[in-house]
Parts: structure tokens; sequence; C-alpha cells
């Protein structure tokens, strides 16, 4: 089974005039595509893979030039121009003007496969878009400022992603901010059940195992949820994990793959340092350091930028991972992989965190072996996760119970 994509900077270099650089990330090379550093649209006849400076290994790198080539043979018979690559996604940015929402629609106006970005705030969003769309990717970048041009933003979206909320700082908890982001994901989750129902929605407001059950609940209120299509983005902790493993055992970090389960805050967060791919060993103690290290990374980064602010610019590389891998999806790729916080029966829990598969439907399955031969530790650990998170899912399901939404 493939492991999860990661997220990749490939240089396209111009060497003629045969195949437009226009969307090259649809082109499949094991699990793994690529957000394309665009210098311009510019024509290319080859690509070059630049192995040493991205996450593209030698294997995936052959694959790559394979499928292109076969791909500009198959398009030439018809074209003089070879490969008509065309983008054709709308991705809608629910609080582009954060911390998060700033760097993540950046790296998502970089993707070839988006054709239109819209960018949403309460203020300070037209500032951000004009910037944007100085850069010369194909996606036309709109700003929507209040609540009147919400609708506007999200009709038609393919993908909308919720960074939306107020920050953690030093001392906060992520149950500190339920009051807050509960109520800013409620509203903005109605606005897309009655503008664009049948959206993948990506929810990156904190506290993620209660924000996510609070979607569900509006829209089972709205009459449009779709369990398949609601994702609590939790790839940063997979970012985090393959980071720290790699640098803790010296492995090249396009090779390691470590699956995380469980939720999105504290010891929720359990990382299967067993399944490590590739096959690497640990002691107990490495096991118990790297775990505490990756459930905690998150105020790590809070207690290091002292009261500024908190993992803005990593949680945005990780959201961008997903929003591109949920394209590739939609675009028709049928080996896309990612963890992700869902509805699920892999626990006795009504969502949890585990790696899934991902169509053009949204969730097309579960890897439910990814729970099998699990290790001593991660045994006891997942049955400790259990009660914080269940309690986090109720509180989010009785937050909207109390206030139901408009119809």
């Amino acid at each position: 089974m493939a492991a999860p994509s990661t997220a990749t900077f490939l240089s396209f270099r111009s060497r003629g005039n045969a195949l437009p650089q226009t969307r090259p990330s649809a082109v499949r090379f094991g699990s793994r595509y690529s957000l394309v550093s665009f210098s311009g649209l510019k024509e290319v006849t080859s690509v070059n893979c630049e192995t040493e400076s991205s996450f593209i290994g030698k294997e995936s790198s052959t694959a790559l030039r394979g499928s292109f080539a076969l791909k500009a043979r198959k398009a030439n018979r018809g074209s003089r121009y070879g490969l008509q690559l065309v983008a054709s996604y709308k991705v809608a940015i629910l609080g582009a003007a954060g911390g998060i929402g700033q760097p993540l629609a950046l790296l998502i106006k970089m993707s070839p496969l988006v054709s239109a970005l819209n960018l949403y705030d309460i203020a300070n969003v037209k500032g951000v878009a004009a910037d944007l769309s100085h850069c010369n990717t194909p996606s036309q970048v709109l700003d929507f400022t209040g609540a009147s041009e919400l609708g506007d933003c999200l009709k038609g979206a393919n993908v909308v992603v919720i960074p939306a909320g107020v920050p953690r700082k030093p001392g906060m908890t992520r149950d500190d901010l339920f009051n807050i982001n509960a109520n800013i994901v409620m509203t903005l989750v109605e606005a897309v059940a009655d503008n664009c129902p049948d959206a993948f929605i990506h929810i990156i407001s904190n506290p993620v195992n209660s924000t996510v059950p609070i979607a569900a609940e509006v829209l089972k209120q709205k009459g449009v949820y779709n369990p398949k299509k609601l994702f609590g983005v939790t790839t940063l902790d997979v970012v985090r994990a393959n980071t720290f493993v790699a640098q803790k055992k010296n492995l090249k970090l396009i090779d390691v793959d470590v699956p995380v389960i469980g939720g999105h805050a504290g010891i929720t967060i359990l990382p299967l340092l067993s399944k490590t791919k590739p096959t690497v060993s640990f002691t107990d103690e490495e096991v118990e350091q790297l775990t505490v290290r990756i459930q905690n990374a998150g105020t790590e980064v809070v207690e290091a930028k002292a009261g500024a602010g908190s993992a803005t610019l990593s949680m945005a590389y990780a959201a961008a991972r997903f929003v591109e891998s949920s394209l590739r999806a939609l675009d028709g790729d049928g080996d896309v992989y990612e963890c992700s916080f869902v509805q699920s029966d892999l626990t006795n829990l009504p969502f949890f965190a585990s790696r899934i598969k991902l169509g053009r439907n949204g969730v097309e399955a579960f890897i439910p072996s990814d729970l099998i031969g699990l290790s001593e530790y991660e045994d006891k650990t997942l049955e400790a996760l259990k009660p914080e998170l269940k309690a986090s899912i109720e509180k989010g399901i009785a937050f909207v119970q109390k206030q139901p939404v408009t119809a």
C-alpha cells in the first residue's frame, strides 16, 4: 500500500516549446505529487526532478518521467502543443487574512490544479488578495469581506478550508479556545451548507476534536451532511512525526512515513512509531520522548514565539499538503492517502483520526490494518486517550444541540 503523499516543491526547467507548464501535478508518480514552483507558464519538453533539493526519491523521479512522457506522447496525437493541462478547481479559504490563512493562501496559489482562489475574512483580506494576485500562477484570486459577501465567496467551491478563529497564546489550552472558535466554525459551516454543500470541508480551527463534530451537527441540521466530505486537518501531526523521526534516526525525510491516529490535541495525538516506514527500531525511552514531543509540538512553538503567535507556518504547509491531496483525489488519482480526523467506525468513538484513502467522493476507504499489531505502549496509550477524545467530541455536539442552526 502506498504511503501518504508528501507535498513537494518541484522545479520544471524550460527547454523548448512543446509541453505547457500548467498542470504538472496531475501527473502521477507513486503516491507523491508536487506543489509546483512556478517561474512563469513556460512550455517545457522535459521534466527535471531535483531529487537532492525536493522530497522526491529516485524511484518516484523515474516513475514521474515515465508517466509524463507517456501522457505527452498520447496528447501529441491530437495537439501540436502536446500535453494540454488546465487548472479546474475552486478553493475557498475562510480566515484568509490570519496567521495561517495568508501563508496557506500563498501555497494554494502555487497549485496548478487551482483555477480560482477565493479569500474570505472579516477584515484586511483585500490587501492579501491584491498581493497574491501578482503571482504568475494560473488561479484567479478574489477577496470577500464580511458576512454579506460570504455566500458569494463559497458559491461553486470544490474545497473549503477553514483556518478562521483565534490562535493559541502562552498558557492557553485548546479548550480555552472553544467558546470563541466554536461560534466562528458554526457560523461559517452554516454558510457552506447553504452555498456549496457538496464541497470538501477542511477544518483547521482548534480545538479540532470539537470543531469537526460541531461542523457535522450543523450540516446534519441543514440536511446536507456527508461524512465522507468533512475532514479535520491533522496533517501537521504527521508532518511533525516524520520530521522528528527522520532527525532522530538520521533518515532521509522522503523515506519516512509515520501514521498518526486519535485526535488533534495533546494526549489524543498518537504517533504509531511501530508502523514507521522504513522499519526502524526505537528504545522504550525514544518512543516515549518522541511521542511526547509530537503531542506537545504546538506548545513548543507557542512558547518559542513568546506570545507572538502559534504554529502558523508549519500548519499552513500541512494544510496545503492536505488541500493538494484532496484536489488530486477530485482529479481522479486513485492513490491518495492521508491521515485525517473524520467520522469513523474504526473504534467505539464517532470521530477518529487515522489514515484514509481519498477519492472523488471524499473518504473512499479506511485502513484498519494500521490499528492491528500495535506495540504494548501504543495499545495502552490508545485506550488512555479515548476518554478525553470522547469528551471533546461530545462537547462539540452538545454546543450545536443547545443552539440549533437556522434551517
